[in-house]
């Protein structure tokens, strides 16, 4: 059957038998109950198909495909903001893919091509136009799925630090310890080195503690040691531990290594604050210096040819 309008319907083609189309029933039910002429039967038999296809398509995957997308996501542990946006990418992609199977099904095969030649041009030249926003937008992606920090978390990277408030496809939102909003692009995340203090449910922590030479080490250890035990925030296993890592200018260098569970940045400056604290006043009391650097200067000065320069005071 031919068609008067082209692209719109097939076309039979001489000396080869053209395949019956997906619309060829629906346009033989108009021409023969509805009386319509033959190529305006086709073309709307194709039309309908396209319809009709494109509703069965689409409402099958949102009932089945976006469900198990979701388990998918739920399997992958990823938090509800998380899911959102993947989940509106699922659902863009099954929209396009039911608009190119029901083109097919409804034998619009050479439009289908057509919109094909044209996606690829413009996604190419979309893609260069849009480099850094496609770069944001995949790192995105891996954020979600390889969840290297989550909401709430504090993290580091490169001479910036805070809190994270946000997670988009495109960049993350983070709170500085100053409230300060920094938007940082993806790919800035995934490009380098992220510091995740809290990532695990425990946090090792150091400080060095500066004493004199003169002062007893063994003493200053047992302090540090003792303090540690005693603090409600530092955990008794990992048990606390010192060792000696400097022999500075002006001090003895007394590392204190210990652990605390359930790591914030909160929690970490006020840990170790009042631990420094409660050790250095237990240095006081038990006479421990902890020295500042400084530098003896010692000799003399010499001058010279200064006859003249001078003369002796005389009384008058």
């Amino acid at each position: 059957m031919s068609s008067a309008l082209g692209g719109l319907a097939p076309v039979e083609t001489s000396g080869a038998a053209t395949p019956l189309q997906s619309s060829g029933a629906v346009a033989e039910l108009l021409e023969d109950e509805a009386g319509l002429d033959a190529a305006l039967a086709d073309a709307l038999g194709s039309a309908i198909s396209f319809v009709v296809a494109f509703v069965v398509l689409y409402v099958v995957g949102r009932a089945v495909v976006l469900p198990l997308v979701t388990r998918v996501l739920k399997a992958r542990d990823l938090d509800e903001h998380a899911r959102t946006p993947l989940r509106k990418l699922a659902a863009i992609l099954l929209t396009f893919v039911s608009i190119g199977a029901a083109f097919a099904f409804a034998g619009y095969g050479n439009i289908l091509t057509a919109l094909a030649t044209i996606g690829a041009a413009a996604t190419l030249a979309i893609g260069f136009a849009m480099q850094d926003v496609l770069s944001n937008f995949v790192a995105g992606v891996f954020i979600f799925t390889d969840k290297p920090f989550r909401i709430g978390d504090w993290i580091e990277w490169d001479d910036n630090a805070g809190v994270v408030e946000d997670i988009s496809l495109r960049v993350s939102r983070v709170r500085t310890f100053d409230n300060e909003l920094l938007t940082v692009p993806n790919s800035q995340l995934t490009g380098g080195v992220i510091k995740n203090p809290v990532a695990y449910d425990e946090l090792r922590m150091k400080f060095v503690f500066g004493i004199g030479y003169e002062d007893d080490i063994d003493e200053a250890t047992e302090i540090i040691l003792e303090e540690a035990e005693d603090h409600e925030g530092i955990l008794e296993d990992p048990e606390p531990s010192v060792r000696l890592t400097e022999l500075a200018d002006s001090y003895v260098g007394l590392q204190s290594r210990f652990w605390i569970a359930q790591p914030s940045r909160s929690d970490f400056v006020k840990i170790r604050a009042d631990y420094v604290s409660a050790v250095k006043q237990r240095f006081d009391e038990a006479g421990i210096n902890i020295p500042y650097p400084q530098r003896d200067i010692h000799g003399g000065l010499e001058f010279s040819n200064v006859d003249g320069v001078v003369e002796p005071a005389t009384d008058d």
